[in-house]
């Protein structure tokens, strides 16, 4: 295997996602299904990216975005006060930092002042919200008045404003203003309904021109709530199960990056919206893990290592290098034993290979293997 490092390393822009899980009761049509209803109790809300985009155009993915001053502003302590504040702002002790390969990231980000006043998990939380605010129309709010800390079950969405539209565009054109529309709402980010779940670097390729340390936060909500798109950066939207998500991938009508297919095949592990909620909460404070894939480049194909993987290594070297190999995918495969790692066969057809146990009682995908015949 060989590698070629770039001489200037890229830097990562940090930034915060959030994956939407709603209980599905809406009524089947009379109709009778094509297909059986899927296994999972619950659905999924994807976005669609305008092809227009820079960073993953026509991708599905869910809501997120960059991290901005104005999410982590001491402007923002009075708004929760006087039931939540400093240290912990009701969301219990800090969750604990697991170290990862690589940790801390020079994110070089000029854009977040990390010297702000709230704590990063209460920071990424409002940017979360923010955007799926901006993205979806959709308001993951709480009254100032609610009882402090978490609600005893899943939540439901605000009701839009009147002037959503006019909201979002002033939001859009600078973040400041989603503090004053809470203000205006008499309201918080519901910034407790948001649980830990995972956290993704961008991998360096040689295409790729933004990289970003994305935190990952699952919130559960009782039913879906109405999305509206901007249809500028978001052109659509789907509320799907992870069976049907993987379904659509696959027969080409949607696509997913590497780590939202992942993400969607983690999930894939509940079968009802209950076990995911407990899930959640029962392993809320046992820290994540970031990771950085690493690239490797087959004769036929590319594999993405995630930490774990026998071939994957844990050196600065590979912030900004590709592995590759003269093998083909087939020969790597049936050479190594302990895997953890998405294979990528072609735009629509990636394999998930994990024989490594979880960590910090979370849940890895199980192996994922696509027929030969879509090859």
């Amino acid at each position: 295997m060989s590698s070629s490092l770039r001489p200037v390393p890229s830097r990562w822009r940090r930034a915060a996602s959030i994956v939407l899980a709603a209980g599905w009761t809406r009524p089947e049509t009379a109709t009778p299904p094509s297909r059986p209803p899927p296994a999972e109790g619950f659905r999924l809300l994807l976005l669609q990216r305008s092809p227009h985009q820079g960073f993953m155009p026509g991708a599905h993915v869910f809501p997120g975005g960059v991290l901005d001053a104005a999410d982590r502003s001491a402007d923002w302590l009075g708004l929760f006060a006087p039931h939540h504040g400093p240290p912990g702002f009701g969301l219990g002790p800090a969750p604990f930092s697991r170290a990862a390969f690589p940790s801390p990231p020079d994110t070089g980000d000029s854009n977040a002042d990390n010297t702000g006043a709230l704590p990063e998990d209460v920071a990424f939380r409002i940017c979360a919200v923010r955007e799926a605010f901006e993205e979806a129309g959709v308001l993951l709010l709480r009254p100032r008045t609610s009882p402090p800390g978490p609600a005893p079950g899943p939540g439901l969405a605000l009701e839009p404003p009147p002037g959503l539209a006019a909201w979002r565009a002033r939001v859009r054109r600078d973040p400041r203003h989603f503090l004053r529309l809470c203000a205006h709402l008499d309201c918080t980010p519901d910034i407790w309904a948001l649980h830990n779940w995972s956290a993704w670097l961008t991998p360096f390729f040689r295409s790729a021109t933004r990289r970003f340390d994305t935190a990952f936060f699952l919130c559960c909500l009782r039913e879906p709530p109405p999305v509206y798109p901007d249809w500028a950066e978001v052109v659509g939207y789907q509320w799907s199960s992870p069976s049907e998500t993987t379904e659509s991938f696959l027969s080409k009508e949607i696509w997913l990056a590497p780590p939202q297919f992942y993400e969607v095949r983690r999930l894939a592990n509940f079968a009802s919206f209950s076990d995911l909620h407990k899930f959640c909460l029962g392993r809320a404070l046992e820290g994540l893990e970031r990771w950085l894939p690493i690239i490797l480049l087959t004769a036929d194909g590319m594999v993405h290592l995630l930490p774990g993987d026998e071939l994957y290594l844990e050196d600065s070297d590979f912030l900004e290098n590709l592995m590759s190999t003269e093998k083909k995918t087939e020969e790597i495969m049936k050479e190594g034993k302990q895997f953890h790692r998405i294979v990528i066969h072609n735009r629509h057809l990636y394999d998930i290979h994990v024989t490594v146990q979880s960590k910090h009682k979370h849940v890895y995908p199980k192996n994922s293997v696509v027929s030969k015949s879509h090859l």
